[in-house]
């Protein structure tokens, strides 16, 4: 679809405003651009009242009485804080080696380790590898492929044309690919299966709301509503989820943990199946949230408890991949005719009656000369 000229103009514009202020952060040293970082997430945050509420509406509902007003507004505030800080690794991960990636990845080397193993276990296929959104997944996803595994992901399309794939370059920069969200014809969810069978680890966070009907699953508190689609990968390549968190512990260091690995069962139903895994990860990660809440965040469009939208309840469910792009679950055969044997020849029905000759119409002519006869001999009757 063509983009109206003003449209346009403005997309570009805010384009070139990012890649200005990218340029800047980047000529800085990492610890200069944090605290300007730190600057205009300050500023930022003084000035998003709305949004700066609805984060703590959120975190007080979720850890209830176990926190205090003072470290509900720290968690909201740490939360916005850490996002900027991740826009700003963002912009550096080209130069991002693997030796950086161990020494600021406290425990980096046992996490891959495990992941290692579980596809060693799996047995030539890959794996799903869950994040929720907390410290910087984008990160955690630089850091397993430059530790030498394949990773991939599937990202989104943004408003912004250019933007967009500015970003999906960036995160490309260390290896990691990552597919477009919305290819026509199945061409994206193809794609994924074909990776994860061949071996790769598809990286995903699932700890969003579907807008439609999916997956009921207990989450923070509440009741949430999950996209199928780590559970439907799963269970359709026999693929295992290794959940895995990523914190911030300083401003440029993380600490990274790993769950035991979920594996799914191929005979069990698929649908009772999808739900079991999904609702053993989200209740890791919901215990990690709990743990941690200024490391989530919370500041997301689609607030996780929200309902399903009253406008969508009718429509199809949601499974983290398009629907368009889900291939249609291959027939049943059809059963094999069971042998019948050939019913015996019916005996020939008696031959009807030959019907008497249905006799011949007068013709126009005999009936006129019948008619006058009549008449000339009632006329000698009366004389």
């Amino acid at each position: 679809m063509a983009i109206r000229p003003v449209r346009a103009v403005r997309h570009f514009a805010e384009y070139a405003v990012l890649r200005v202020v990218v340029l800047f952060l980047r000529l800085l040293p990492l610890a200069v651009a944090q605290c300007v970082a730190w600057v205009l997430a300050r500023a930022a945050y003084g000035v998003m009242a709305s949004r700066r509420r609805e984060a703590k509406r959120r975190i007080r509902f979720v850890v209830g009485q176990r926190a205090t007003r003072r470290e509900i507004a720290d968690a909201a505030w740490l939360s916005f804080r850490n996002i900027v800080f991740n826009a700003v690794d963002l912009t550096r991960i080209r130069s991002f080696s693997r030796r950086d990636a161990e020494r600021r990845i406290e425990d980096l080397r046992v996490a891959i380790e495990h992941i290692r193993r579980t596809l060693d276990k799996a047995g030539g296929r890959g794996a799903i590898l869950a994040l929720p959104h907390c410290g910087n997944w984008d990160l955690a996803g630089s850091a397993v492929f430059l530790s030498g595994i394949p990773i991939f992901s599937v990202a989104g399309r943004q408003r912004n044309p250019w933007t967009n794939r500015w970003i999906n370059k960036l995160r490309e920069g260390r290896g990691m690919a990552v597919l477009e969200r919305g290819e026509s014809g199945g061409r994206t969810y193809l794609e994924m299966l074909r990776r994860i069978k061949r071996g790769e680890v598809f990286a995903i966070l699932p700890d969003t709301r579907s807008r439609t009907p999916a997956l009921p699953v207990p989450f923070l508190g509440g009741t949430a509503n999950i996209a199928r689609g780590m559970g439907l990968l799963s269970c359709q390549t026999g693929a295992p989820v290794i959940p895995l968190v990523i914190r911030r512990s300083s401003w440029r260091r993380f600490v990274i943990d790993f769950h035991p690995t979920v594996w799914p069962d191929p005979a069990a139903p698929r649908d009772a199946e999808e739900l079991r895994i999904t609702r053993e990860v989200l209740a890791r990660f919901d215990a990690d949230i709990l743990a941690t809440p200024d490391q989530w965040f919370w500041y997301n469009k689609r607030w996780v408890l929200d309902p399903v939208e009253p406008d969508a309840a009718a429509g199809a469910p949601e499974s983290n991949i398009p629907l368009a792009e889900t291939p249609a679950p291959e027939p049943a055969p059809a059963p094999e005719p069971a042998p019948v044997e050939p019913a015996p020849a019916p005996e020939p029905a008696p031959a009807p009656e030959a019907a008497a000759p249905a006799a011949a119409p007068k013709n126009k002519a005999s009936s006129a000369n019948g008619s006058r006869k009549s008449k000339k001999a009632k006329k000698r009757k009366n004389k």
